[in-house]
């Protein structure tokens, strides 16, 4: 069961991981396509980062499930 100190660190993990991976979001049908193949092939910038913040959101939303 998930106690009060892991969700408030899960939920700090979670702002961390947001605020750096933020970034403009592309606008253009083909700035989309260009991020979609990018994070396919692994190549956009703090894939890392990026990555593991999906990974949390994903979490969150079984936890709440």
């Amino acid at each position: 069961m998930l106690t009060s100190n892991k969700i408030r660190i899960l939920v700090c993990t979670l702002g961390l991981l947001a605020s750096t991976a933020c970034k403009r979001q592309p606008t253009t049908t083909g700035e989309k396509i260009e991020d979609k193949v990018k994070d396919g092939l692994d190549a956009r910038p703090n894939e890392g980062v990026r990555d593991a913040a999906e990974d949390v959101k994903d979490a969150v939303k079984d936890v709440v499930e």
